[in-house]
């Protein structure tokens, strides 16, 4: 027996067709049939409506309502979200498993752990995404600076730049690529101790990716570091405005140009809060920008100089 006698010929569901075998009932007009409906196009009469929704289904979590299409893609993940996880106490509607049905899920989870990888490029990549996330939750990072991090591990991975670098510095490398990209007031010490490698690696795979892959990043200004200065010191909105316009005023006139940004936006707190009467010490605001009290001095004679 032939396979046409067996399965029903369809159409292209995408594809917009003809249909010469059947005419249209009512006018003997030309039929076409789309994605959605079979339709005669001289009286517009539908003939055959599509039942199936081939589209997402998206749904709440209730009980009640379940959705079919799973979880979406996406580039955190080595194989994009795609695998299957197999639980281990509860079965699908909540049921406790008996400890028969408890081993063989173990030996299915050990067979699929040792089946998951299919090269060492891939399972250096889940071992470098897994990192990007970790750094990228510590860090409390939106879900879009993440995937781009992941995309950028990516870039390295296919451009052979894990050559002789450690995965967990390209990976804190990327999270501080991606910061850097979306304007983030990152500095490279807040991803260096989330991270597991020395601050020396980590600035020389950023290096590398910055230099080999042609990252958009842009000069970080002073300014852009106050708000998070300013909360760390815990100090009034009006010291806060003051010390933005004082770092907006020197970035304008180029005072700010080829210094460390942290440390001039705290030496702006710092010239900020003296003016308004808050005496912050120049040892604390160091130590939230990570400089020194020297580097503190040396901004607050430089803006002095300005007498902005």
């Amino acid at each position: 027996m032939a396979t046409r006698d067996i399965y029903e010929t369809g159409f292209d569901e995408d594809v917009q067709t003809e249909s010469n075998a059947n005419q249209c009932p009512e006018c003997d007009g030309r039929v076409t049939t789309n994605s959605v409906e079979t339709i005669c196009e001289d009286c517009g009469l539908v003939i055959h409506e599509q039942r199936i929704d081939h589209g997402p289904e998206w749904r709440t979590h209730d009980q009640d309502q379940r959705k079919r299409t799973g979880a979406p893609l996406t580039a955190a993940r080595h194989d994009r979200g795609l695998s299957t996880e197999i639980g281990r106490w509860k079965d699908a509607n909540g049921n406790e498993l008996s400890g028969r049905k408890r081993q063989r899920l173990s030996r299915m989870r050990r067979e699929q752990t040792r089946g998951r990888f299919q090269s060492k490029a891939e399972r250096n990549l889940a071992h470098g995404l897994g990192e990007v996330r970790r750094i990228a939750s510590v860090l409390e990072l939106s879900g879009s600076v993440r995937d781009q991090a992941c995309q950028l591990f990516r870039s390295a991975q296919t451009e052979d730049l894990l050559r002789g670098r450690s995965i967990e510095a390209i990976a804190a490398a990327s999270i501080y690529g991606a910061c850097r990209c979306n304007g983030h007031s990152r500095l490279l010490d807040d991803v260096v101790d989330a991270a597991r490698v020395e601050q020396s690696r980590v600035a020389n795979a950023y290096k590398t990716l910055n230099t080999e892959l042609g990252l958009p990043t842009q000069p970080v200004r002073p300014s852009e570091f106050i708000p998070r200065l300013a909360s760390e010191l815990d100090v009034p909105a009006y010291i806060r405005q003051r010390a933005r316009r004082l770092a907006e005023q020197s970035e304008s006139s180029g005072a700010a140009s080829g210094v460390k940004p942290s440390g001039f936006a705290a030496a702006c707190l710092y010239k900020a809060g003296r003016e308004e009467g808050r005496w912050l010490t120049q040892a604390e605001v160091a130590e939230v920008a990570s400089v020194t009290a020297t580097t503190i001095r040396s901004h607050r004679d430089t803006l002095n100089e300005l007498a902005v």
